[in-house]
């Protein structure tokens, strides 16, 4: 939200008041805190404190590395609530410093004095006097950011709109030119930006990936892949110089990311209060490691999880027989399938979401998801969401019992968007929590393993919550509470690490419950484009895994070159599922597309050659997939990332989003044209083809055209890359019939590793070194292995656990 009028005025309807003078400053030691009170103008004598507005700053730190800020302008104030953070209790802490120079500790007297808080290298200093200034410095004093002059503020809007100068709603003034209802007070900092400092984050955005120039709003929408909106909007960024910033707000907060000021970020919040928080890393991997232990790391994910998805597609007609024929059909085209998904309409028309299925199509569904289970080896999804249309029997009950969202005046809350008379489950209300994780639990016991929960944006303002939480407050918060539920009935059913959702919202605290899928995205090139940005956004504010409709959701039928050129990038994912709209996903039907339109059938370039290919190349990787998705619960570290955020270093890898890391060794550039060019960079280092078995020197641009059965997918120098070359499946023992396959091309590299985690908690490392006599590689207990140089040199047999290439 912007408030300025250029660089010197204000805009109309806008009166602002600015922190101008620290006046005065406390240093405590025994509550590690700092205390500062800052004036609105700058005191020369007594009678200038009189009428004069002040900011209470309050400096904490919550964690090692992590340092807090409140600012208050009125302390008796309502405040939005923040999220739950996993603080360290303060007093003691060997990690917090707490200086006052000036008059030693305590109240701090003259201009030019300063207090200091010092955690885990990260320093947030206040100077005395005018003017305003609070900096965050790292340990060798560099100025990381700062808040200095005219940045921290409190805004106070009149009644009357700047575009029309009419009266528009409660309060009314707009600053986008949309009215706002939400408060008529705003409290806003600006932290600033270097020169060339690039930020990132912001949860999941279909812009660009660099989020400089943007104005972001933190609200969670409906809104598409194609809009500035996001169905998972979070409060947090990162940067190039080191540090990450959370804002400490379940409710809007709005961003001006160098776009209201170039030369800083500006976040605002309504009400008299802005809370946030300064992570320090000083690289992108370690302020995800911070920043997810403050908010919760992502909880591990079963193993069957990171095979192939298939749907039966949103409004699709489906029964059994259809079913069937899908599966059956994947199994004869030999492309292996780990999950099948319900989607909405095994639930009956107008009775979503009454956990009841649809008997005319699905009359013994036990025995139909046992078959399944057993017969086919499948694990069962089912889709869900938190509306309760009033012709299902669950609308009386939960209305009976008080378990749904009520207006101010007592009524239950209803729309018929989306579903006839639709209500929405109060999920503030514990009793109504264990009563919808007991709707999903019978649903768990029929023989679903996972659960798709869909919608959770479209949460109304003016509803009265049973917990009594402020009605804004929840529009972001709702997601949290309804995936969580979800998450507790999956987990509570199968236990820890086995439980997994298909999750489209999210906000803070979401990255707990994976996995988050990418929306309803276009059946284009800009869809997929679009999808793949918002993924790395995502992965870069603190969500673990991520996946997105492949083939994409919107559209009667994707080409079929959209939709082979989307089956490799998402069969190179840690989640990969075949879902749409109005078409099913299954390959062969875009291969008869091709013949309808006169295109010829080429072997190996077909969607089901296509699908087979990569479907089984996702299964051979399943031991270094499946060790990398270990890395978000135990670091932070999402199992797909930038290259930003693996190379922070590279300044050419600070703008990429058209390439990604997939873990620490494989680079994927996904190929987005019809004529399958593709450019790409390969950072400084030797790589190798994983499929053609290419060795070259990177640190620079590469242009290929490659065929449908073809991706750029290169192998880092140093690496060891453990798979199971003919696997079926994706859980199984890892350690079995492995095969290590070494790059070590660059001569100055001497050793790699891998570690090799097995899904009951085992785990194996190989070991390659360079000798007199080749390379040796061994295994950490002695187990028998095959390796091999590259990805594609000949293969050999080890029965010691050491063997030798050369």
């Amino acid at each position: 939200m912007k408030f300025t009028n250029g660089y010197w005025m204000i805009r109309d309807g806008v009166d602002a008041l600015y922190a101008r003078e620290a006046y005065e400053l406390t240093a405590n030691e025994t509550d590690e805190s700092l205390n500062v009170l800052a004036t609105t103008s700058v005191v020369r004598g007594r009678y200038d404190t009189l009428n004069l507005p002040t900011f209470n700053v309050d400096v904490t730190s919550p964690a090692e590395g992590v340092i807090r800020v409140v600012a208050r302008h009125w302390q008796g104030a309502a405040e939005q609530p923040g999220f739950p953070l996993n603080a360290d209790r303060p007093g003691g802490r060997d990690y917090v410093t707490v200086a006052a120079h000036g008059n030693g500790d305590g109240e701090v007297g003259e201009n030019g004095a300063d207090v200091m808080l010092t955690t885990g290298g990260l320093t947030a200093k206040v100077v005395k006097g005018s003017p305003w200034s609070l900096s965050f410095l790292d340990a060798a004093g560099r100025t990381l950011t700062a808040s200095s002059g005219k940045s921290l503020a409190r805004f106070k809007l009149s009644a009357l709109s700047n575009v029309t100068a009419q009266p528009v709603g409660e309060f009314g003034v707009t600053m986008d030119g949309s009215a706002r209802d939400e408060s008529d007070v705003f409290s806003a900092i600006q932290l600033q930006l270097g020169v060339g400092e690039e930020v990132y984050g912001f949860g999941e955005r279909f812009g660009a990936y660099v989020k400089n120039g943007q104005s972001i709003d933190i609200w969670n929408e409906d809104g598409g892949t194609a809009s500035e909106q996001g169905y998972k909007d979070i409060p947090f960024y990162m940067t190039s110089n080191g540090y990450g910033v959370l804002v400490n707000n379940r409710g809007h907060v709005s961003f001006e990311v160098g776009s209201e000021n170039t030369e800083a970020v500006q976040f605002s919040v309504p009400g008299e209060t802005i809370d946030f928080c300064v992570i320090y890393g000083p690289t992108p991997k370690q302020i995800l490691d911070r920043y997810t232990a403050l908010v919760g790391r992502p909880a591990n994910v079963p193993a069957w999880s990171y095979g192939l998805w298939l749907t039966t597609s949103f409004t699709t007609k489906y029964d059994e027989a259809t079913i069937n024929s899908f599966i059956d059909g994947m199994a004869e085209r030999d492309i292996p399938l780990s999950a099948f998904h319900y989607d909405c309409y095994w639930m009956r028309e107008f009775h979503w979401c009454d956990f009841e299925w649809d008997k005319r199509f699905f009359g013994d569904i036990e025995s139909t998801l046992e078959r399944l289970r057993k017969d086919k080896g499948l694990h069962i999804c089912a889709w869900i969401n938190p509306y309760i249309g009033q012709r299902g029997e669950m609308f009386a009950e939960g209305r009976d019992k008080g378990y749904l969202v009520r207006k101010p005046n007592g009524e239950v809350w209803q729309t018929d968007f989306w579903q006839a008379g639709m209500g929405l489950v109060d999920f503030t209300n514990p009793d109504a929590r264990e009563w919808f994780k007991g709707k999903v639990k019978t649903l768990l016991n029929q023989g679903v393993d996972a659960i798709k929960t869909d919608f959770g944006e479209r949460i109304p303002r003016d509803v009265v919550w049973h917990d009594g939480s402020p009605k804004l407050s929840m529009h972001n918060w709702y997601t949290q509470l309804y995936n969580q539920t979800v998450f507790e009935a999956v987990e509570e059913t199968y236990g820890k690490g086995n439980a997994c959702l298909y999750a489209r919202s999210a906000t803070v605290g979401g990255q707990q419950q994976p996995v988050h899928w990418g929306g309803d995205c276009e059946s284009t090139f800009n869809g997929m484009a679009q999808t793949l940005r918002a993924g790395l956004s995502l992965t870069s504010s603190g969500f673990g895994f991520w996946s997105h409709d492949i083939g994409g959701f919107e559209g009667a039928c994707p080409d079929p070159a959209v939709y082979k050129r989307w089956v490799a990038f998402g069969l190179l994912g840690s989640h990969s599922r075949l879902h749409g709209s109005t078409v099913y996903r299954v390959p062969w039907l875009f291969d008869e597309e091709d013949e309808r339109n006169g295109v010829a059938l080429v072997p190996g370039q077909t969607a089901v050659d296509v699908a087979r290919k990569f479907t089984r190349l996702k299964l051979e990787l399943m031991p270094y997939l499946f060790e990398t998705g270990l890395q978000p619960h135990r670091n932070g570290t999402p199992v797909m990332r930038s290259m930003f955020v693996e190379f922070p270093d590279d300044l050419a890898c600070h703008t990429l989003d058209r390439q990604y890391m997939l873990g620490p060794s494989l680079l994927v550039a996904p190929v987005f044209t019809y004529s399958g060019e593709v450019s790409y960079y390969l950072p400084d280092g030797v790589w190798t083809n994983w499929l053609t078995g290419e060795v070259a020197q990177g640190g620079s641009w590469r242009t290929e055209t490659h065929a449908f059965d073809s991706i750029p997918l290169w192998v880092r120098d140093g690496s060891i890359v453990v798979t199971n070359p003919g696997a079926s499946k994706p859980d199984r023992v890892y350690g079995e019939d492995a095969v290590a396959s070494v790059f070590l091309n660059d001569a100055s590299i001497e050793t790699a590793s891998a570690t090799v985690s097995e899904t009951d908690g085992s785990s194996v490392v190989f070991t390659a070194r360079r000798t007199g006599a080749g390379i040796e590689v061994s295994s950490s207990d002695g187990r028998a292995f095959r390796a091999r140089l590259g990805s594609t040199g000949d293969i050999v047999a080890a029965g010691d656990g050491t063997v030798l290439l050369g």
